[in-house]
């Protein structure tokens, strides 16, 4: 999925109900609006800061264990 649009992006995930985990805070949260104003599904959305990895599996790692996957669909999450 390299070089793809964010739309095509977060398309692709959703129908294979995958959660997308992305550093662009800003075209995902427009991306995410649109989803619930059109009344479509995606399995969740976790915007991160740009940090080490480590950082950011640790944030994310926590994120996992607190939540279902049915809990995260169609949410913008930060960590």
């Amino acid at each position: 999925m390299l070089s793809q649009l964010d739309s095509q992006q977060l398309a692709y995930a959703a129908s294979v109900d995958r959660c997308l985990l992305t550093h662009n805070r800003v075209d995902f949260e427009r991306l995410h609006l649109e989803y619930m104003t059109e009344g479509r599904e995606h399995s969740g959305i976790i915007v991160t800061p740009q940090k080490n990895a480590y950082e950011i599996v640790q944030r994310v790692a926590i994120l996992l264990n607190t939540l279902t996957a049915d809990e995260i669909a169609n949410q913008l999450l930060y960590v």
